[in-house]
């Protein structure tokens, strides 16, 4: 496996009714990823610090609040109901835009109708959940058609993991743990560690079934 000593901190953001496996998924990745370098480090973001409630009842406390403006390497949205007001509040998009340039911008699900929304998605490709629920199957647009009609000039892919280099989208909810070996790699490590990383967590099957199922473009350059 490769061995790294600079590591590589993966900040993710938690908001009202946020998707609990959007961000569950990839935090677990990079939790057992911890046991195999401890350099690696993942984090919640809030607007501030104080309890959040995402889906289902499910209260996360924040690591850090937007003020505290943690060094990350990568910045996590997931997705959830909660993304619709999330694209409207401008907080949210003033602490994104004031990240570093070196900083990933990163989403799962809905999480990228964020970007869409901001403008960030124009000219590249993206991706977003593309199995309706109940609702979204009857009465509108599923995800991913949403966020065409959010960002008209990106070109919406159908993959699971779109990387359009600095800005990296997952697709369905479930996709946030292709999400996390993805980010592993970007961050330089190769792809026996996470293999070994997907092997622990009884995962391997479905890793080498995802693990190419990527759009890469243009070729993003590695930290």
């Amino acid at each position: 496996m490769a061995a790294r000593t600079d590591g590589f901190r993966l900040g993710i953001y938690i908001f009202e009714d946020a998707e609990i496996v959007d961000f569950a998924a990839p935090y677990g990745v990079f939790s057992v990823a911890r046991r195999y370098d401890p350099e690696i480090d993942v984090f919640f973001i809030g607007e501030a610090m104080r309890p959040v409630q995402a889906q289902a009842g499910f209260t996360v406390l924040p690591n850090y609040s937007f003020a505290d403006r943690p060094d990350m390497d990568a910045f996590l949205i997931p997705g959830g109901a909660g993304t619709r007001p999330e694209m409207h509040n401008g907080r949210l998009h003033e602490f994104i835009r004031a990240l570093s340039e070196r900083c990933l911008l990163t989403s799962v699900c809905t999480g990228s109708w964020i970007y869409a929304k901001m403008g960030l998605l124009d000219g590249i490709p993206a991706t977003s959940r593309k199995e309706g629920d109940r609702a979204e199957q009857t009465l509108g647009k599923v995800p991913i058609e949403r966020l065409a009609a959010i960002a008209p000039a990106c070109r919406v892919s159908r993959s699971r993991i779109v990387d359009a280099g600095r800005i990296v989208t997952a697709a369905g909810i479930a996709a946030g743990m292709e999400m996390g070996f993805h980010l592993l790699g970007r961050a330089g490590y190769d792809e026996g560690f996470r293999a070994e990383v997907a092997r622990t967590m009884e995962y391997s099957e479905a890793y080498r079934l995802y693990k190419d199922d990527i759009e890469v473009s243009p070729s993003p350059s590695r930290k």
